[in-house]
This record gives C-alpha cells, structure tokens and sequence, in this order.
C-alpha cells in the first residue's frame, strides 16, 4: 500500500483525463483534404490518408530513438513539401495544422464528471497535466472546454519540453514548474512506460490506468479508471471524500 501523503498529483491527459483514438485516419479528414487540394495537391483522399501516416511515421521513428518531441507544423511542413507541386507557405502550413487537429480532435470525449472530480481533488492537492502531444494549444483548449485548466498549476506539454514521456526531461520540467520533490508527487496515467515506469524512475509514485491488468504492476498500484482515484486516495487520506462532491459510480 502506498502511504506517503502527496501534496501534487500529476495527470496523464489523453486516455486518463479524455477518451480519444490515436489513430491518423479513422476520424475523417476530408477537411483537410479538401485544404490540401486548395493548395494544389493532387493525391486522391485514400492515397493522402496514407502519405499522411507515412511522414508521421517516420517521425515517430526518430522520437522513438531518444523522446525527442516533434510538433505538428514539423511533420505538417514535411508533408505538405512532399504532396504539393511547390515549397508549402508558413501561412498554408499553419492552416492545415489547425484543420487536421481540428478534424483529429473532434471525436475527443470529456467523460461525465471529470470536472467534479478535478475540483474536488484541486481543493486537497496541487494538480498538474503532464503530456505528450505535438501540440501546445489542443490540451489547453480541451482543459478550458471541460472548465478545468483553472484547477491546474502546471500543464506541461513534451512540444515546449523538447522531450516526450518517458524522458526524464519531461518529468524535470513539471517537477521545477511546481517546485515540488518527487517524493511528494503521486503520477496517474495509463501508458505502462510513460505514465509508470517514467515517473518510478524519477522518484515519484505511479498509479496505472490498467482495468484489464496487462501491465505487470502491484494491484494497490492499478486503477480501473481515473475516478477510482479519490478511493485510493482515501487509504491514506481518511477524509478526502467528506465533501458532497458527486462522481459517478466506477464500473
């Protein structure tokens, strides 16, 4: 059992705060296709929906040799330089990253209560978003939308670090943002290395998203889901949950 009192939790955001896909090309894109077009591309939607994959690819290739962070008018430069008939403008760039992302993003789901939960906790702990994403501007936006990024004292993007979880750089950065120690620091996420085996390595505490135990970790150190987080929570802190705030039942 875990039982030293933390003053900071730190969040994972995409499947640990959110429900999202990772996926390049189920969510649809004939936005962006469409915009790829106007600049004078001339790949059809399937052939674009695999050049696309292709140059995001091959940067995650490179970031998975050192954690290395790219961001989306990095990979969107590459490709727009590949697919159009002529060097893309700083103005087309920036178009086509913010419909892409818009397109990326829309199928993103707040789940019921999760602002409840953050508020609650926000009033017994520092919280923090800890993520990767080649974006500065999406999780923002999505922690504004579900009325929360008031409650967050620090969200710490891999895009402004440089580096991606399990990067120790990440992890540094949040630490030195909130002037905390990693002793006093309780991590929650749901990827095995970024949001576990990353954060155990700097000294902090891991509690991993893993409802159908995959992961090879202690049980006290599983969630089902984010909202089981107050019951852990309550092993060593007996009265987090004397407060009226509702959340919804755990499955």
């Amino acid at each position: 059992m875990i039982q030293r009192r933390p003053t900071h939790l730190l969040f994972d955001f995409f499947g640990t705060l959110v429900d999202y896909s990772p996926s390049r090309t189920e969510q649809g894109y004939q936005l962006s296709h469409a915009l790829l077009y106007e600049f004078g591309g001339q790949l059809g939607y399937e052939r674009f929906l695999e050049a696309w994959s292709a140059t995001s690819a091959q940067f995650d290739q490179h970031s998975a040799l050192d954690d290395r962070e790219f961001s989306m008018a990095d990979v969107t430069t590459a490709f727009l330089h590949a697919a159009l008939p002529r060097e893309p403008t700083p103005g087309q760039v920036d178009a086509f990253v913010k419909t892409y992302l818009a397109e990326w993003s829309a199928p993103v789901r707040h789940p019921a209560g999760i602002d409840v939960l953050l508020e609650g906790l926000s009033s017994e702990f520092r919280l923090a978003v800890v993520s990767n994403t080649h974006s500065p501007t999406m999780v923002p936006e999505h922690l504004t939308a579900m009325g929360v990024l008031d409650s967050m004292d620090a969200v710490v993007l891999s895009v402004d670090v440089g580096r991606r979880k399990p990067h120790a750089d990440i992890y540094q950065a949040a630490l030195h943002q909130l002037a905390v120690s990693a002793q006093d620091v309780w991590f929650i996420g749901d990827s095995y290395e970024a949001d576990y085996v990353g954060p155990r390595r700097m000294g902090m505490e891991a509690l991993l998203i893993d409802p159908q135990g995959k992961a090879s970790v202690p049980l006290h150190h599983r969630l089902n889901t984010v909202f089981d987080l107050p019951h852990r929570l309550s092993l060593t802190l007996p009265d987090l949950l004397s407060r009226d705030t509702q959340l919804p039942p755990t499955t």
